[in-house]
């Protein structure tokens, strides 16, 4: 049982909307059963100037110098100054972080900045919360592991296997944390409505691209590059880039969406997902069920991203526009099982469960640092 003064904290990284969105699900389905709990921001914990090099360095590198991002990405997954650097900074947060934590029996990571910050301070017994990471990326690399973390929790079996086996880490699949709009089927009559909204054709198919919040990557050949296949309607959704929703105008052949709060319904109407991150909007496709296509992904945890969902045959990875072609006109209209990210236990039960088991808050840290054994 849960007594009504536990409490659960979520610390997410304002880094594109990914991390964002599913913190800010957990949060709601948390609350859906009762637990209290409040999400915080990473951001907030570090140094102005790294609060800057985070968010805007993320958004620069993969616009306008994509090898470097390559680069800092590859350079995280060995010893080096790179890394020795990121995990000084993740070391500057620990004195928020722990002050945010007190309280929260349960503190729970949805990014992977700080789930190294919560590792640190659970390694130096100064957290005696049971601490998650929930990976939002496809892919596990560097910074989502720390071995001082109690649980680490995945969207898919396919990542739960990969942190198994390439970093000996215990990883367990809870499913997507996203809005459960994006498992209900959309009324045909709405469908049909829908698409002659956004003057698309009743009688062709539709692929939705997709590129997060930012609109990231080299969208405009890759929609261009969709459309002169002939093989399907393209509707782009541009997030919150509106300079990338202007290159399509007056475009006949792409219908081109800011912001949008209906996504599920966008889904609905769609036949295939392209995307080239591998992120939210993946896992929001996989939970409707909806075909998904990776082409032309971003550089670094894209990439990765990309491999992992093609080799666990989520998600194919055409190299070329002919290949896109072939891929796009075998997934259309074929709805799939979304039984890799929809699961009994989800991430807010997993929690809860945890939460069940944790000390109360206050009764001090648990001895032993990292002799704690690590588990699923």
């Amino acid at each position: 049982m849960v007594d009504g003064t536990a409490q659960v904290l979520v610390i997410s990284g304002s880094v594109g909307a990914g991390h964002d969105g599913a913190a800010d699900e957990l949060i709601a389905r948390l609350r859906g059963l009762g637990v209290r709990a409040e999400v915080r921001d990473f951001l907030d914990a570090v140094p102005w100037f790294a609060r800057l090099v985070l968010r805007e360095g993320y958004t620069l590198s993969i616009g306008y110098a994509p090898r470097f991002f390559d680069w800092l990405f590859v350079n995280l997954e060995r010893a080096g100054w790179v890394q020795r650097v990121t995990l000084w900074l993740c070391r500057l947060a620990r004195h928020r972080v722990r002050r945010w934590a007190r309280g929260s029996q349960v503190v729970v990571s949805t990014y992977p900045l700080a789930s190294q910050t919560l590792g640190y301070l659970r390694e130096t017994g100064t957290l005696d919360a049971i601490t998650v990471t929930y990976l939002t990326d496809p892919a596990v690399h560097r910074m989502w592991v720390h071995p001082s973390v109690d649980h680490h929790l995945t969207v898919t079996e396919a990542t739960s296997r990969m942190g198994r086996l390439v970093y000996r880490t215990p990883m367990r699949p809870v499913g997507g944390l996203v809005s459960t709009r994006f498992g209900e089927r959309l009324p045909a009559e709405r469908r049909r409505a829908l698409r002659a909204e956004l003057g698309l054709a009743a009688d062709r198919p539709v692929a939705l691209v997709v590129a997060g919040s930012l609109g990231l990557g080299d969208v405009p050949s890759s929609v261009r590059e969709i459309a002169g296949t002939g093989a399907t309607q393209v509707l782009v959704l541009c997030g919150r880039n509106e300079r990338l929703r202007a290159e399509f105008a007056g475009d006949p052949d792409v219908v081109a969406l800011g912001w949008r709060d209906d996504v599920h319904q966008l889904m609905g109407i769609a036949d295939v997902l392209v995307h080239n991150a591998g992120g939210l909007t993946l896992t929001e496709a996989l939970t409707a069920g909806l075909p998904a296509v990776t082409f032309r992904p971003i550089p670094g945890h894209g990439t990765a991203n990309a491999a992992t969902l093609a080799e666990a045959g989520l998600a194919p990875w055409p190299k070329d526009v002919a290949e896109l072609a072939e891929v796009v006109r075998e997934h259309e209209s074929l709805r799939r099982d979304p039984s890799s990210v929809v699961k009994e236990q989800d991430a807010a039960r997993a929690v809860l469960a945890l939460l069940a088991s944790a000390p109360a808050a206050g009764t001090g840290p648990r001895p032993g640092g990292t002799a704690r054994r690590r588990t699923a």
